[in-house]
């Protein structure tokens, strides 16, 4: 009897869910952690941790602070030489005669050369220094005075003396002597060697080839003088060019050939004395005014 009833409550209990068993020492019914669905807790999502949103740096180049350079340290400049001064506005003696003897070569001085630094010589030096970019003090400074010992020779004891070198004479080729040629300003033109020299109180300056007429039209000769001049002249009987014309008589007159200059002595002028030099016909033309002597001979 006692088995059956144990086996009917065994049923029982199964029909209505399983009985939580008492707890031997207490006689309390114990509810499974494992199987009670009241206390067993319930598993919460895990809420994921948000990911810190990046800070976005400042695209404007500008504001972005750069690291500055790091400076270098300057080398330290050199100083600068102290200027070595030669000579100086005052001073006085034979090696300021020899510098103004040198600066007279290169044309920086004129006059006569002395032992004295004034005016003149400080203004050649600041002319010169000017010239070559040097500071312009007038004071002959070490570069300065380097500078023109390298352009310049040993004076000579002329140079230093003032002694006026004497102007080589022409050949006898080049000018033919004549006596009435010796006095005063004279255009002298020998028919024997074909020239035509200018002269100055005997001293011949310079020379020039010259043709003349053929025979049946000679070049006058004998003692003239200027009458009229000028730049640009054409023949009225032949019609042709007759440029830096001086008339010494008549119609005959000094002047620029082209066809001397082209065909030399193959050919003659019409009586007129042609030059075929057009530098110096120039020169000779600003050189003798109207009323200049011309003496024409043989």
């Amino acid at each position: 009897m006692t088995v059956i009833a144990l086996g009917a409550f065994a049923l029982s209990t199964a029909a209505c869910g399983p009985t939580t068993p008492a707890d031997p020492a207490t006689g309390s019914a114990t509810t499974s952690a494992a199987t009670s669905p009241a206390t067993t807790p319930t598993e919460r999502p895990t809420t994921p941790t948000a990911k810190p949103t990046p800070t976005k740096q400042p695209t404007n180049k500008a504001s972005t602070p750069t690291a500055k350079p790091t400076k270098t340290a300057k080398p330290s400049e050199p100083r600068p030489e102290p200027v070595v001064v030669i000579l100086r506005p005052g001073d006085s003696g034979p090696k300021v005669r020899a510098m103004q003897a040198r600066l007279k070569q290169i044309g920086w001085f004129s006059g006569d050369v002395s032992n004295n630094y004034g005016s003149r010589t400080t203004e050649a030096i600041r002319g010169f220094q000017r010239k070559r970019g040097f500071p312009v003090t007038g004071v002959t400074d070490e570069r300065t005075y380097n500078r023109i010992l390298s352009m310049t020779r040993m004076p000579t004891e002329d140079e230093l003396n003032n002694v006026k070198p004497v102007a080589p004479q022409p050949s006898a080729a080049a000018w033919d002597v004549d006596k009435r040629c010796l006095t005063g300003r004279v255009i002298c033109i020998s028919k024997s060697t074909r020239s035509l020299t200018w002269v100055i109180d005997g001293e011949a300056q310079y020379s020039m080839a010259v043709r003349f007429g053929s025979e049946a039209e000679p070049t006058r000769e004998g003692v003239f003088g200027i009458t009229w001049k000028k730049v640009d002249v054409i023949s009225n009987l032949y019609h042709t060019p007759m440029p830096y014309s001086m008339f010494f008589s008549g119609g005959q007159a000094i002047h620029y050939s082209g066809d001397f200059a082209r065909n030399g002595y193959n050919g003659s002028s019409h009586g007129c004395v042609n030059v075929r030099n057009m530098t110096l016909l120039k020169r000779l033309y600003n050189a003798a005014p109207v009323g200049t002597k011309v003496v024409v001979h043989w």
